[in-house]
């Protein structure tokens, strides 16, 4: 294996201290340009603070651009989605159409993504998911952010917070040095709570029975997809496709001669908005921590090796994609699950199954628990009460015992299960607009963000046109 090993024991190496240049200084401070970053930092300035976003790749997106993790998932109340997933058995007799949770950010961004023919919009022909280009979506998320006045820092990437009355900023390893950029309140959006640890936050991570995280994958795209010979073979074998997963009978022909080791239960795509591309969500690395660089390192070795396996399968086992290839595959795969920052409050399984209502809601979300095995082939699916969303509220934005913080996206407070569902994009942007609102009321009066009233944080966002369901 080509991958460097980890250490076996831990040698210490004194390094000089180095100086840092203060590069700037803000109301509002967003480290990370995933969604969750976009819409913190478009709820920020539009509550009337200047705002910077430092993002570590050179555009924004995130899991969106960089993992390629497409489509967008359904944002609306449940049936749909299921049926286009084959969860029928899950579903109740209604067959009417679910309505959207989630507005404001991600509404915008949509609409401009729509607009440029790098999407295509919800429908019930969609599965209520949101297709997408991934290229539109870094033009889409860049313009958006541009124009609502957002100062942008790219290729710089988080690695030291400082202040002795609070966090008082962040510091940022680049080409041109460390440098410093000092904020009123500070916004984690790196997915893993990067900030949040830093600064002495507790954490979670994985399942409480013996700390398990879900898999990462790494996602691609297959072009040259015959969509037509695809959908004659789904129609010949009804029992082998069920939405947008199956291929059963084909997997246990390609295991048998030896031509694939499938990692989970079947294979997992979706439409994008080009007629001959599918997006590829089927490899799978299981027992590695994405805040761990050997674990990261192996799991980048791992799906590599699964990818070419996989895309071999599909030229030579599957109708339609017999002149397909691969052309493109994340920046790195994709991480679902790191630390879970512990806030004023904490998300459960039973509040997203009862469909929980809370005082202080700042986002909802409908997607179900969704948990990929931590350990192995399955995932586990228990829907969302039809026609019902799930609230999320404030104090899960707010880390216990750190000053001038918020964070979102999916390191927000919840257990294992809870963040199955709320990990996903447009919920995670919906916290974003949340966090961003308050951060910037936060910055304005001079406190804390668990001093901020709720209450103006909701009127803020409704200000912004989001749906709190009120």
């Amino acid at each position: 294996m080509p991958i460097l090993q980890r250490p076996g024991t831990l040698t210490q190496v004194l390094l000089p201290p180095r100086p840092a240049r203060l590069a700037a200084e803000t109301d509002v401070l967003v480290v990370g340009g995933g969604p969750a970053g976009i819409g913190a930092a478009l709820g920020a300035a539009r509550a009337g603070a200047a705002v910077i976003l430092v993002e570590r790749y050179g555009f924004l997106g995130g899991n969106a651009t960089a993992a390629l993790v497409m489509p967008l998932m359904s944002f609306h109340t449940q049936r749909p989605v299921f049926e286009r997933l084959g969860v029928t058995n899950l579903l109740p007799d209604d067959h009417g159409p679910g309505h959207p949770v989630i507005a404001g950010a991600l509404k915008e961004l949509l609409e401009r993504l729509v607009q440029s023919g790098g999407a295509v919009p919800p429908s019930l022909d969609t599965g209520y998911v949101v297709p997408f280009d991934p290229e539109v979506f870094k033009w889409a998320a860049l313009d958006l952010l541009d124009q609502a006045g957002v100062r942008m820092l790219f290729h710089a990437f988080a690695s030291g917070v400082f202040g002795e009355a609070g966090l008082e900023g962040v510091v940022f390893e680049t080409k041109s040095g460390p440098v410093v950029i000092k904020a009123g309140t500070v916004v984690d959006c790196t997915g893993d709570g990067d900030i949040a640890a830093l600064a002495g936050a507790d954490y979670e991570i994985g399942r409480e029975s013996d700390g398990l995280v879900q898999p990462m994958t790494l996602m691609f795209r297959m072009a040259d997809f015959d969509r037509p010979a695809f959908q004659a073979y789904v129609k010949q074998h009804p029992d082998q496709w069920r939405g947008v997963h199956g291929l059963w009978d084909l997997l246990r022909q390609a295991t048998a001669d030896g031509a694939l080791d499938l990692a989970r239960e079947d294979i997992l795509f979706f439409a994008t908005p080009h007629p001959r591309e599918v997006s590829v969500n089927s490899t799978r690395v299981t027992r590695v921590l994405g805040t761990d660089v050997w674990d990261w390192s192996l799991a980048e070795w791992e799906s590599r090796r699964q990818l070419n396996q996989l895309q071999r399968f599909l030229r030579e086992y599957v109708p339609g994609f017999e002149e397909s290839y691969a052309v493109q595959s994340g920046v790195h795969a994709g991480v679902r699950e790191t630390r879970r920052i512990v806030g004023q409050y904490r998300l459960t399984a039973e509040d997203l199954l009862s469909a929980r209502k809370f005082p202080d809601v700042i986002a909802r979300g409908t997607y179900p628990v969704d948990i990929h095995n931590p350990a192995g082939k399955g995932t586990l699916l228990q829907r969302i009460p039809a026609d019902e969303a799930y609230d999320i509220p404030l104090r899960a934005l707010i880390p216990r015992g750190v000053e001038r913080l918020v964070v979102a996206g999916r390191c927000i407070s919840g257990t294992h299960e809870a963040h199955s569902s709320y990990r996903v994009m447009p919920i995670a942007m919906a916290t974003g607009q949340a966090a961003g609102v308050c951060a910037a009321l936060a910055s304005r009066a001079g406190v804390s963000p668990g001093n901020v009233a709720f209450r103006d944080v909701q009127e803020g966002l409704a200000a912004q046109g989001a749906d709190l369901g009120r």
